[in-house]
């Protein structure tokens, strides 16, 4: 084992595995919800208001969703290589999110489409994001990342 590995916690591939499944299921969401449509969302309990609203999302929101996901998963293999690139993918990915609750909550009527306890999934996931790019972070600041 070399010196680099030799000083890199255990934590730090704990959290890089935890990140690829948690963030890997937002891609696999997103992948799903393009690929398959309404079939997805239905297997999902959405309802037509709630599958109508996510087709009818812009173009630019699209895109900032996919930022979200895949640089959030694309941070996550960052961090398991031990690379410094995920703490500013992580921030991206964070930044996304930040930009797709502002359309969800101000830009347009999601909230309330989507339901009344979708705060509280959306509080879950940007304290995900948070943890994600703080790790990331302080995993730099460590000398664990190169």
């Amino acid at each position: 084992m070399s010196k680099a590995q030799e000083g890199t916690p255990w934590h730090l591939w704990a959290v890089g595995i935890l990140g690829v499944l948690w963030n890997g299921f937002g891609a696999y969401d997103y992948f799903m919800t393009k690929t398959s449509g309404e079939a997805y969302m239905s297997s999902l309990g959405m309802t037509e208001a709630q599958i109508a609203y996510t087709n009818a999302m812009p173009a630019w929101m699209t895109a900032i969703w996919a930022i979200g996901v895949w640089g959030a998963l694309a941070g996550s293999l960052l961090l398991l290589m031990r690379s410094k690139w995920a703490v500013l993918v992580f921030v991206l990915s964070l930044a996304a999110y930040v930009m797709s609750l502002l359309y969800n909550y101000a830009l347009s009527d999601g909230a309330e489409i989507m339901g009344g306890d979708l705060w509280i999934m959306q509080a879950i996931i940007l304290a995900g994001c948070v943890f994600f790019a703080w790790y990331a972070w302080f995993a730099r600041q460590r000398g664990w990342l190169r």
